[in-house]
């Protein structure tokens, strides 16, 4: 969601949040310089006894399965991205109890430097609706031990539903908070984590507020394959993150920047072909390294769009918007509504649309990582649409909406929508990341007629964990620019219930049979790394409504 625009680089002043491009790190130099300093980080012990120094996952529940996940440093050079480390046996045990006393499976998989001494462990076997805790071992050294939770059987009646929401997070503008609170609440069936789980941009190219609040590694812009896998490593550092990873299954899709930013199906906004090496080389080894750090399952074409489903209570879909979508229009570059252009591809359309007819659950949930409700800009006055122009990457005068969103990509959403309506499928609700703003929306049908016209669904967006938002490129206290776009945005756009501009944090949205409710939690402060949390504002959509209504309490 981040936004660079290299034809007016020259005229950003200092201290512009747009990010710059530096000189690029060859990738021998690179991976010379990745060993040195993470070995000398690595414990003493890691010289002669492996380390699980990168935490615990799990994701993609199952009724009757887990994904394990956990990454080995066999020895002190065994470093991530660096090639180097022997084959390693690391066994597992799933128990019902965190003693580990109950174990239920057990088995080994080996860790090689092929796969960045990263393993997985696809556990089946289990039972629906139980948490499991889990374990890895290797070289006579234990993890620690991590909770997990299977989904429903598919045809359980089931009473309630809880997941976090999260998106957003750039390592260099704070810290990760609110994992640490979602991992304090104890009451998740799974969490999701709609896109920009990493950032690619080097270090000082996109902070906080101009600041970097913590250096990542490697410190240039990530290329390669070594580069990508440094980064998700120094993600898997961070204590919140792993502490949340320790709680509770993740269910995540990817959007851009855990390639480059604005991805698209051949190329993005922020690779230069040739002096970056090739778009298909740099996209394979993203991609590679996302499986491997990522407790994730492979799913079709090797993307992440996939289908879980929690009983008679909900399924969720999960798209994949950046593998197989047109380039952004630009200027000279084709038109919003041309049919021949997509945001989805067409195998993946016709997958969700099948799957939202065919459903058979009281809630249709969409993993979606970037939003579909239209967004027209209104009457803001200039020294609010620059920011907001700089914030989604559109030209800064005449901004009438955001092209890298579904709103570039209409024929798609037409379709989509057309689909619903004309089914008479309900309860639809999206779920969505990457603006870097927490939103309240009914998804209509025509906007330029909205609330006389039909809403088809309903979307919950959820702000960003660190990530800069418009008070950050304003540079003015939070709160303050929400109190004025905010009303203006409502105005031109009726379908839009709620939007706070300013804040960071996280969702937990909430299942039942009578509504979907999202509570928008929000953080005292990015930059402190023992922020605290606090709720801001709930909405629910009721079933068979089709309608988001604010609602005064979280549950």
């Amino acid at each position: 969601m981040t936004r660079r625009h290299r034809s007016s680089e020259s005229a950003h002043p200092a201290n512009s949040l747009a990010p710059r491009r530096r000189t690029v790190v060859k990738a021998a130099a690179a991976s010379a310089a990745l060993v040195g300093p993470l070995a000398a980080a690595l414990p003493a012990r890691a010289a002669t006894t492996p380390a699980f120094l990168h935490g615990l996952a799990s994701g993609d529940p199952l009724p009757d399965g887990v994904l394990l996940w956990t990454r080995v440093t066999p020895t002190a050079e065994a470093v991530p991205g660096s090639g180097l480390g022997p084959d390693t046996e690391v066994g597992w045990v799933v128990a019902r109890d965190k003693a580990l006393t109950n174990i239920v499976a057990k088995g080994s998989v080996t860790a090689t430097a092929a796969s960045d001494h990263t393993v997985k462990a696809d556990v089946r076997g289990l039972e629906p609706a139980t948490d499991y805790w889990f374990q890895f071992s290797a070289g006579g050294t234990n993890s620690p031990v991590a909770r997990t939770r299977t989904a429903p059987a598919a045809t359980a009646s089931v009473a309630n539903l809880r997941f976090g929401v999260v998106s957003c997070a750039n390592w260099e503008a704070g810290y990760f908070s609110a994992y640490r609170h979602l991992a304090a609440r104890g009451d998740l069936d799974a969490w999701l984590h709609l896109g920009d789980y990493i950032y690619e941009y080097g270090t000082g190219q996109y902070g906080t507020r101009g600041t970097v609040v913590r250096q990542h590694a490697p410190t240039h812009e990530i290329l390669t394959l070594a580069d990508y896998r440094t980064r998700h490593a120094k993600y898997k550092t961070d204590p919140d993150l792993q502490s949340l990873h320790a709680k509770a299954p993740v269910i995540a899709i990817w959007d851009d920047h855990e390639f480059a930013n604005d991805a698209w199906s051949g190329g993005a906004e922020n690779h230069t072909e040739g002096t970056e090496g090739t778009w298909a080389a740099r996209q394979a080894a993203a991609r590679q390294a996302y499986f491997e750090w990522m407790p994730v399952r492979t799913a079709v074409a090797g993307t992440t769009y996939r289908r879980l489903r929690f009983g008679k209570l909900a399924d969720l879909s999960l798209l994949d918007l950046r593998s197989f979508r047109s380039q952004q229009v630009s200027v000279g570059n084709g038109s919003v509504d041309d049919p021949d252009r997509t945001l989805t591809g067409r195998a993946q359309l016709d997958w969700l649309k099948a799957g939202l007819k065919s459903s058979d659950t009281t809630w249709r949930l969409v993993g979606n990582s970037v939003m579909i409700s239209p967004f027209a800009i209104g009457s803001l006055s200039a020294d609010l649409l620059k920011p907001l122009a700089k914030l989604l990457g559109l030209p800064q005068e005449g901004l009438a909406l955001n092209t890298d969103q579904w709103d570039g990509y209409t024929d798609d959403r037409r379709e989509l929508l057309a689909h619903l309506r004309s089914n008479a499928i309900r309860n639809t609700v999206f779920l969505t990341g990457d603006i870097h703003m927490a939103w309240a929306n009914d998804v209509p049908v025509d906007a330029g007629t909205y609330p006389l016209s039909a809403s088809a669904a309903t979307e919950f967006v959820v702000t960003s964990v660190t990530s800069d938002n418009l008070d950050d490129i304003v540079k003015v206290p939070e709160g303050t620019v929400s109190a004025v776009a905010a009303p203006i945005i409502r105005a031109a756009n009726r379908h839009v219930h709620w939007v706070d501009t300013d804040r960071h944090g996280y969702g937990v949205l909430d299942l039942t049979a009578d509504r979907a409710q999202m509570d928008y939690y929000v953080l005292s402060d990015r930059t402190k790394a023992d922020a605290t949390s606090a709720w801001a504002r709930s909405y629910r959509t009721r079933s068979g409504t089709q309608k988001v209504e604010r609602t005064y309490d979280p549950v």
